[in-house]
């Protein structure tokens, strides 16, 4: 050992080259390469498990009366809540509410914490104040991060606190499990929930909370200078929908709660990981589709009918545009004419039931024109609708009535006029009579 060492500090016959200590050049280009590769199929190994978790897909659909489950897939899957974390926040400040704690028109202070959140979020100032019913509408719109932190910090002193009130009272309302770690739905591993569990608190919201649920439905809130629009779109295409939230995080991909009425039956849906927000909503309104038709076993509701009825010999609205457009087509030579005696049939509706009329007009082509182009304007609104140019006599000639019907409830058909009324379409709720002739 001795020897060497005094060799290896001996002057050296030449300077030793790098290359006596690593492996050929053409074996060193080999192994960065093998190296590089393996870095690479890690990364990508990783990359899609991310992805794989962050569109984790799960969905529950249930009678919002009952809670008798009508889907379910992965519905206690736990998954990150996102800004739906917000249902739980309005919950606990609409219990605030409810015991006198706090008023709606109670000013809450913002704190540099709260103003430097994350966007979403309003842009309230740090020593300002935003009252109580201004909060609400801004979680409920603009889903405001910076807002929710102030509700927070008012209601439990700090954010931290109020996470675990938030997480007392879920295991109280039986959410087993669903942990809060803050008050906006902003990333945190350890905030997790189910669709299960979500819909589980809409459902106490609504009971619990029933006075304050209309914020639910607000579809625009101006504060200051601008004006904030609701982020669930099914308010405004989906017949019947009168809440609650949406949620969107990179973790867990885009969410909904939403809840929605019809002919007197309520479903509440939770659906998590949409890779876009209208891949989301389009599987919401599928699956609320078919827990519609289900419920058709026992005639709780009208349900969405065929393409064609063979018994009634009726053809929703849907089903007359396409036969509208078919026979344009062939009557090309007759320009503005319409074949109303094949399109729409005069029929008799369900005694009680209740419609809307878009229209009264002397000639019939004029008001199946009217039919149309109300079909044409809300489509989500009236696709289970059954169309009716009704004819009637009058002192002064013949009356053409043009009515959608097949509402079971006369605020169905309220909603739906209200949304006609929006794109400045004359309409007015009806009854139908029992004998239309």
């Amino acid at each position: 050992m001795i020897s060497m060492f005094r060799v290896g500090f001996a002057r050296p016959t030449r300077q030793p080259d790098t290359n006596d200590f690593l492996p050929s050049r053409m074996t060193a280009r080999r192994l960065l390469c093998v190296i590089g590769i393996v870095l690479l199929s890690l990364i990508a190994v990783s990359a899609n498990s991310h992805t794989a978790f962050a569109r984790t897909y799960t969905a529950l659909i249930v009678d919002g009366d009952t809670g008798q489950v009508l889907h379910e897939y992965r519905a206690d899957q736990k998954v990150y809540p996102a800004s739906l974390t917000k249902i739980m926040t309005l919950y606990m400040l609409f219990d605030a509410l409810d015991s006198g704690k706090v008023s709606l028109a109670t000013q809450m202070p913002v704190s540099r914490r709260a103003w430097g959140q994350a966007p979403s979020k309003l842009g309230v100032q740090p020593g300002d104040t935003i009252t109580v019913h201004d909060a609400i509408l801004a979680l409920v719109t603009k889903s405001a991060n910076d807002v929710a932190v102030v509700i927070g910090e008012y209601l439990g002193g700090t954010e931290t606190k109020f996470a675990q009130m938030m997480t007392s009272t879920a295991r109280k309302i039986g959410m087993k499990n669903t942990t809060f770690r803050n008050a906006s739905g902003l990333p945190n591993r350890g905030q997790m929930t189910t669709a299960r569990d979500m819909v589980r608190l809409a459902m106490r919201l609504r009971n619990d909370f029933g006075d304050y649920y209309h914020y639910f439905s607000t579809q625009k809130f101006t504060y200051g200078n601008r004006t904030y629009g609701n982020h669930n779109n099914l308010l405004a295409s989906y017949y019947g929908t009168d809440g609650i939230k949406t949620g969107f995080i990179n973790a867990s991909g885009f969410n909904l709660v939403a809840s929605v009425k019809r002919d007197g039956k309520r479903l509440i849906g939770a659906v998590f990981g949409g890779r876009t927000a209208r891949s989301r909503d389009a599987q919401m309104k599928k699956l609320l589709d078919q827990a519609y038709m289900e419920l058709k076993k026992d005639g709780d509701i009208i349900p969405p009918r065929p393409r064609i009825s063979p018994e009634e010999k009726i053809l929703p609205a849907d089903t007359q545009l396409l036969m509208a457009k078919a026979n344009s087509a062939n009557e090309g030579q007759i320009p503005g004419h319409i074949d109303t005696d094949t399109i729409v049939a005069r029929i008799k509706p369900t005694s009680g039931g209740w419609g809307i009329q878009v229209g009264a007009f002397s000639d019939q082509r004029r008001a199946q024109e009217a039919v149309l182009t109300a079909a044409r304007t809300a489509p989500e609104i009236l696709r289970l609708t059954r169309a009716a140019v009704q004819e009637q006599e009058s002192d002064s000639g013949v009356v053409y009535r043009a009515r959608l019907i097949g509402f079971g409830a006369e605020e169905d058909a309220r909603s739906a006029c209200a949304a006609l009324q929006r794109q400045n379409m004359a309409c007015i709720p009806v009854v139908t009579p029992g004998d239309a002739g």
